[in-house]
């Protein structure tokens, strides 16, 4: 909340120099201006100006760093979670007693894929892959996929 609050602010600092800037050039190409600046006063406008837009410039690169360490840090940790659950499967299918071949199935059968793309993946027949998921559901102790990728939704749910 804060960042974008922060944000925000840093955009319309920066818009308001930039159209001081782009009017003070307008009015003055237009001819609009009914009583000259002095330029005491119109030295000031551009250097508040000027300070306020290398200001934008540098807390923008601030904002960039910060949001850039915080994608680092969300994809370490989505590392981390990404190694902790295939550790899970892998004591899952360990403690069913799969083969390497259901481990395969198994595997991409969490991941969403049908019988037909499986065994095309697998350079098998769809009959053989249905053998190895109907061992997969028995060992498991399940009666299908869904009931299958339940156990695995239950468990990061729960946090154990």
């Amino acid at each position: 909340m804060r960042a974008g609050w922060f944000l925000g602010a840093l955009m319309l600092v920066q818009g308001l120099c930039a159209m001081f800037f782009v009017s003070d050039i307008m009015l003055t190409v237009l001819e609009v201006r009914s009583r000259p600046v002095s330029w005491q006063t119109r030295e000031l406008l551009e250097i508040g100006a000027g300070v306020g837009l290398i200001l934008g410039v540098i807390l923008g690169w601030i904002a960039y760093r910060r949001s850039q360490a915080r994608v680092r840090a969300a994809e370490e940790s989505l590392r981390m979670v990404q190694a902790a659950f295939k550790d899970h499967l892998e004591e899952r299918f360990t403690a069913w007693g799969l083969t390497p071949a259901e481990r395969d199935v198994a595997l991409f059968s969490i991941k969403g894929l049908s019988l037909a793309e499986i065994a095309q993946l697998r350079n098998t027949s769809d009959g053989t892959v249905k053998a190895q998921s109907n061992a997969i559901y028995r060992k498991a102790g399940v009666s299908g996929r869904p009931q299958l990728l339940s156990l695995f939704i239950e468990d990061l749910v729960a946090g154990d």
